[in-house]
């Protein structure tokens, strides 16, 4: 857990920046957080998650966030900050304590900026960054050690790349976005055409890639190029690490998908979608709007209603789904009856 170096936040001041009540000392103070079941003096840690209350009778934590409504099953020995969302309040308080920290500045003199490239103010760039040309970048962005950003490329305002980060030719990067390490944005779509002698002609990715506002996407994730057109990542989508999205997808607004997945080209998935890891999703299909997608699930044809849930290879309903498994896990005792079944007929026959 990341330490606040040195500064220390007492209950009535962390009470009153999240707007909860307090229940204990106002004045107990802590320089560090913790997990509540790992909890130690001077720490912060919260409860949000019922499976884990157990340790808050037992937690070493100074501070533990709870929520409101939570109805204690005996006495405690720490301080309580009660709020509306325990986990919301948590990562309010992060956040708060991230943005007091001193911010990066400067430029590297071992960065490469084309000249004609346009720079914002207080604009971090590090060792080795390339910036092409006529590329613009936005105010208060952070380009970390051997960041590209290629020609004509656009980065917006507040936009956090971290180390290795590629973005290629036109790419566009709206403002207030985190792409972390090792992402790739704009490389080339999976394009080749079948010649008559079995070899493969690729086809030119002629398209660019448009990420919106507000957007995080984790490390080493690939996003291609459209072919024509552009490849959208929607406003407030969050993509995990190690995920795949192909030439001309379209991901819509607020869209959570989980590491390892897959998904081809020209699929357009709806808003506030959420996909699990290891999912596959076939190209040219359309996902509705909040549809949910479990882990290791495969989609291999549209999905037309509204909030649906799917599990399984091929994906089908949840309730269909957990139904066909309840009777496949009976498949060895449903066929040795069927052979017993089988015998007796036989039997009756023979009579």
């Amino acid at each position: 857990m990341p330490k606040f170096e040195c500064m220390e936040f007492t209950a009535k001041v962390i009470a009153d920046f999240l707007n909860g009540d307090i229940e204990g000392n106002p004045d107990e103070a802590v320089t560090n957080v913790s997990k509540i079941e790992e909890g130690t003096k001077g720490t912060l840690a919260f409860l949000a998650n019922p499976k884990y209350e157990k340790y808050l009778y037992d937690t070493e934590a100074s501070i533990v966030l709870i929520n409101r409504d939570l109805r204690l099953q005996k006495e405690v020995n720490t301080t309580l900050i009660r709020v509306d969302n325990a986990y919301q309040a948590f990562a309010a308080l992060l956040d708060m304590y991230e943005k007091s920290r001193p911010q990066k500045s400067g430029h590297a003199d071992n960065a490469a900026i084309d000249p004609t490239a346009v720079i914002g103010e207080n604009a971090y760039i590090d060792s080795y960054v390339v910036v092409g040309k006529n590329a613009a970048i936005g105010n208060n962005v952070k380009l970390y050690p051997q960041v590209y950003i290629g020609d004509n490329a656009v980065i917006g305002d507040n936009v956090i790349l971290y180390p290795g980060v590629k973005i290629y030719d036109e790419c566009k990067v709206g403002n207030n976005c985190v792409l972390h390490a090792g992402t790739v944005v704009g490389s080339d779509g999976f394009g080749f055409a079948n010649q008559e002698d079995g070899s493969y002609q690729k086809i030119p990715q002629m398209g660019n890639v448009i990420i919106e506002d507000d957007v995080e996407i984790g490390s080493n994730v690939s996003i291609d190029c459209a072919t024509m057109g552009s490849t959208i990542i929607r406003r407030g989508v969050k993509i995990d690490n190690l995920v795949q999205i192909a030439h001309n997808v379209e991901i819509g607004e607020h869209t959570v998908i989980v590491a390892q997945a897959g998904i081809a080209g020209s699929s357009k998935i709806g808003k506030n979608c959420m996909i699990g890891g290891q999912v596959g999703i076939v190209g040219h299909i359309q996902i509705a709007d909040g549809v949910k997608i479990a882990a290791q699930a495969g989609v291999s044809s549209s999905i037309k209603k509204e909030g649906e849930i799917l599990l399984g290879s091929p994906a089908t309903n949840i309730g269909l789904q957990r139904r066909a498994m309840a009777v496949y896990k009976n498949l060895p005792d449903l066929r040795q009856k069927i052979l017993d079944l089988e015998k007796e007929i036989e039997q009756l026959k023979s009579k």
